[in-house]
């Protein structure tokens, strides 16, 4: 990177407001190996819905059935392409039309879960966050994976912990639900994540990324912030009255560094310490938060990196790393790797004939026809181009 765009980086949070939320992501510093990690991702978040598809089934799918459930847009060489380039993943079975299932191994990878205990924890900390002590129920569907709950959280942990959690109607959307926490606030001794780390009182451990340019300037203002006391994630707060919006810098700044600590106790509470900033946004409202996530995020480099790849805005929770690996892993996040890993192979190892299935597939127009029947997009979610 230019050294003048690595300046321009540094010194973002002295001149936001004379930046575009476009040209505040093209100025971050990039951290290559934190890109490397959201690249190897890109194919399993592509194919996040099928698999869930998948495992909701107990039998394989017939390519057209998925079409008219799924309407995924996997590759721009069709989804028959995307599909065959990751075999130790997805199980072409013949004879036509083309039906599809997971491996055994991927299947039991991603079988892996937290227990109904660990999972009722999880979730009653990330209920409290909330400053009305609720979340609606799609919104937890949204993070189920990311945040390690069984298959069947609805009944093994919200129905299996009826002392913590109810569900009810939502009033605002017909047919959704709003989980409400129903624990006494009082018993609750929940100690942020940050704590572990904290260097000082009011402080968040910083790592900035090889290469990163602190002037003088930046690093007086990022020792500031650092000193400015904030409300913590679990702490009660009220909301601000309907009155004017306009807010003093102080109070704003306050308002931010609540939000960097919401943000950075929600990647803790994730198995890969990561999420998607679109899956984090839709809990701003009912965290209280109330400046940009997105900025947040590009704001503090030493705490979050925000990865843009293929236009998949992906936050990492920097002090969780070294050089690329989970410092404290377990065993939802071993088996995440080894999913990665196998999608990573692609076909290497298993010569031309993967299956009867795929030389079916690949030697028939019958059978080409079925996949673009299955997704016909030529606007690709993601270019996955064999190697």
């Amino acid at each position: 990177m230019p050294l003048s765009l690595r300046v321009a980086a540094a010194r973002l949070l002295l001149a936001r407001g004379k930046t575009t939320s476009a040209q505040h992501v093209a100025a971050r510093h990039l951290d290559h190996t934190f890109e490397r990690l959201a690249t190897a991702h890109l194919p399993l978040v592509a194919a996040s819905p099928l698999i869930d598809a998948l495992r909701a089934c107990p039998e394989p799918l017939a390519l057209p059935d998925l079409a008219r459930r799924l309407p995924l847009r996997l590759h721009r060489r069709g989804p028959l392409h995307f599909l065959r380039l990751f075999p130790r993943v997805f199980h072409l079975r013949a004879p036509l039309p083309l039906s599809l299932s997971l491996t055994p191994a991927a299947a039991g990878l991603l079988a892996v879960a937290s227990s109904p205990a660990d999972a009722a924890r999880t979730l009653h900390r990330l209920l409290a966050m909330s400053v009305s002590r609720s979340l609606p129920l799609r919104a937890v569907f949204r993070v189920w994976r990311e945040l390690a709950l069984p298959d069947d959280f609805e009944d093994s942990v919200v129905e299996g912990h009826p002392h913590l959690f109810r569900l009810a109607p939502n009033p605002d959307e017909p047919n959704t639900h709003i989980l409400h926490l129903v624990a006494d606030p009082a018993t609750e001794e929940f100690t942020p994540a940050v704590e572990k780390t904290r260097p000082d009182r009011y402080a968040f451990k910083l790592q900035f990324p090889p290469g990163f340019r602190l002037t003088k300037e930046y690093r007086k203002k990022v020792k500031e912030w650092q000193l400015l006391p904030y409300t913590g994630p679990y702490q009660v707060v009220s909301p601000r009255g309907g009155g004017s919006k306009r807010v003093s810098k102080l109070a704003r700044r306050k308002m931010e560094k609540r939000a960097v600590g919401i943000a950075h106790e929600f990647l803790s509470l994730t198995v890969e310490k990561m999420v998607e900033v679109e899956k984090f946004s839709q809990f701003r409202k009912w965290f209280g938060i109330e400046v940009n996530v997105r900025d947040v995020f590009l704001d503090h480099p030493g705490i979050f990196y925000l990865s843009a790849k293929r236009k998949q805005h992906t936050v990492f929770l920097r002090e969780m790393y070294d050089r690329g690996k989970l410092v404290e892993s377990n065993d939802v996040s071993e088996a995440r790797v080894k999913l990665v890993e196998l999608m990573l192979l692609r076909r290497r190892g298993l010569g031309n004939a993967n299956s009867s299935a795929n030389m079916a597939s690949g030697a028939t127009a019958d059978a080409r026809g079925s996949g673009d029947d299955f997704v016909k997009h030529e606007d690709c979610l993601l270019d996955v181009s064999e190697k």
